[in-house]
């Protein structure tokens, strides 16, 4: 019987992870199938409950249910706890288990940005939604000593740092006000800047002025494109990544959790390279700025797992 995976999100017509993890289950020989399930909030409950089935190996979580989900799973890894987000979800039995491997997709991620660079202590975050939480959780744990977080809603920035209050007790995690002025301060005192907003995905904006970006900064944005900020970004003088790395390394580890079998990386990534050579663009990231009003919208995450 043909196993099934599916992305739960809405939209996510646009999804890279359909072509790479297909490509990876074919490689191995697993006779798996991904599926792209678009659900509305409303519909999350009946479709975790349907992901409870024997034909089921798991399933991917994006936007806007990475937070939604937590309390739907019956047990949460670590790394899902700390952040209080889910993007993988693995069956044991009848019992599902959140997972956030975007933790380890950012890492990766992080690591390819600095290179064999010292690294950096202080760092800018843009964002405050799923995506973000795996950010500040990776800066935490790389034991950088300052984060300060910028969102358009400040309630959802000055959430994410209550959230990591306990964990970041040893250095400084605060929310600022989304200002140009504020935003251009801070970078100042930083090495690095993380954009985890969905801003530049459907459009060419960028979401700061090009004249705050310096020379010394090492930016990395969670979209998965050459976006405005990176352009300018590398015209500064700056060293600037995508949000590859974080897309292939996040699967490989979702992989990895549904089958056992270790992640053919070198398949993946070819699989993403030819999905967006065919035009797909994809960040699975939320509305940004004025459209995410409502109680559940974040500022993007823009890397949400798929």
């Amino acid at each position: 019987m043909t196993k099934r995976v599916v992305l739960i999100g809405h939209p996510v017509a646009h999804s890279l992870s359909g072509a790479m993890q297909q490509a990876a289950f074919d490689a191995r020989g697993i006779d798996a199938a991904y599926e792209l399930w678009d659900r509305p909030p409303i519909a999350l409950p009946d479709a975790i409950a349907e992901v409870r089935g024997d034909d089921y190996l798991g399933a991917n979580v994006t936007i806007p249910h990475k937070e939604r989900v937590v309390p739907l799973m019956d047990r949460l890894t670590e790394e899902a706890h700390a952040t209080g987000a889910v993007n993988t979800i693995t069956r044991e039995g009848r019992r599902l288990v959140g997972h956030n491997t975007d933790v380890a997709g950012f890492s990766a991620g992080l690591d390819k940005l600095v290179g064999r660079a010292k690294m950096p202590r202080q760092a800018v975050v843009l964002g405050a939604g799923g995506g973000a939480r795996a950010v500040v959780y990776g800066l935490i744990r790389e034991g950088f000593t300052r984060i300060v977080v910028f969102n358009r809603h400040l309630h959802r920035a000055e959430g994410l740092v209550k959230h990591f209050g306990r964990s970041a007790a040893h250095m400084e995690l605060r929310a600022m006000p989304w200002h140009p002025s504020i935003i251009e301060s801070e970078l100042a005192k930083a090495r690095i800047l993380v954009n985890a907003t969905s801003i530049g995905l459907a459009t060419d904006d960028s979401p700061i002025p090009a004249e705050v970006l310096t020379p010394d900064l090492l930016v990395l944005d969670l979209i998965y494109k050459r976006t405005r900020l990176l352009r300018d970004a590398v015209a500064a003088g700056a060293t600037a990544n995508d949000g590859e790395t974080m897309l292939l390394h996040q699967g490989a580890a979702a992989f990895t959790l549904w089958t056992g079998q270790a992640a053919p990386l070198d398949v993946m990534a070819e699989a993403l390279a030819a999905a967006r050579a065919g035009g797909l663009r994809s960040a699975e990231g939320e509305p940004a700025g004025d459209e995410a009003v409502a109680p559940a919208g974040d500022e993007a995450a823009a890397a949400a797992a798929g």
